[in-house]
């Protein structure tokens, strides 16, 4: 498998590449990690069951579009592919470990120089990709109030029913999304889609990093939404954002319903308490 790997890697960038060490390092919680140098250079490989290898190049994707705006620095895809049993997504090497506080504005910033990025399409993208291992779909609409009921909410909640959870009010929410969302008209700006503070950082230089994007284009608002749900990003962040890009007024009220997406996903993905979770947060956006 390493040999085939190398091998990719040695044609797309034109430079031989044999790895002499390989070094596990975290993955996420779905994959494995490695650190994979040779003398000279070092990648980030994530591997999985090869039968993912579609969710590997939906990552690609996501990167190298976050990549392209050159606002805020992501892993720059490399390549993907399959070698056995196993596939893989390669990535540039980062070295992380600085402080995530003292580069929190212009992380701020940055970000909200990405989210200026938009399609003319709508809302959605060009692949379907994943929230966690969860299938996460992305069909074009031209609407957001629509995109969001049917291909975010509506199908977690679809989902969450075959998994045996119980949310007696969702049809009454999902019916009500339409007069909640009224008067709000998002631009559909590229967002990173699963930005909880597991999946930005900062390198030891200094510089503001964010990784395993969930992308798609939607209201920048979700991402804003996620940095307040587990724990929340630093104050500065939220500074350097809105001195870019002020958030419209009424995200207060939206942010409860676009965090639910997550909760119910949570939900699918790990069960326990997050059905509650799921059926306060409901009652409250239902008041």
């Amino acid at each position: 498998m390493w040999t085939d790997i190398d091998a990719h890697i040695s044609r797309v960038t034109g430079e031989n590449f044999q790895s002499s060490q390989r070094r596990s390092v975290g993955g996420g919680c779905i994959n494995q990690g490695y650190a994979v140098s040779n003398d000279k250079q070092t990648y980030f490989v994530k591997l999985n069951q090869a039968s993912q290898i579609s969710m590997f190049e939906a990552e690609a994707l996501g990167l190298q579009q976050m990549f392209d705006t050159g606002t805020i620095r992501v892993p720059q895809p490399i390549c993907t592919g399959t070698a056995g049993n196993s596939c893989y997504i390669v990535l540039s090497w980062l070295e992380m470990g600085g402080s995530k506080s003292q580069s929190s504005i212009e992380m701020g910033r940055k970000l909200a120089s990405m989210h200026k990025t938009t399609s003319s399409k709508g809302f959605g993208w060009d692949l379907n990709n994943t929230i966690g291992s969860t299938p996460q779909i992305n069909t074009w609409t031209e609407e957001w109030y629509e995109f969001y009921t049917k291909h975010r909410l509506g199908y977690q909640f679809k989902l969450g029913r075959r998994r045996g959870g119980h949310f007696p009010q969702a049809e009454d929410l999902l019916t009500a999304i339409p007069e909640l969302l009224a008067g709000h008209e998002p631009q559909p700006s590229l967002v990173h889609g699963d930005l909880w503070g597991g999946n930005a950082g900062c390198t030891v230089e200094g510089e503001p990093v964010i990784f395993d994007p969930a992308t798609y284009f939607g209201d920048r608002e979700v991402d804003i939404a996620m940095t307040e749900l587990f724990g929340g990003f630093p104050r500065g962040f939220y500074q350097g954002y809105n001195e870019v890009f002020p958030l419209d007024s009424g995200y207060e009220r939206r942010k409860t319903l676009y965090n639910l997406y997550h909760i119910v996903n949570h939900f699918n993905l790990f069960g326990g308490s997050y059905e509650s979770q799921a059926n306060s947060m409901i009652s409250k956006i239902l008041r």
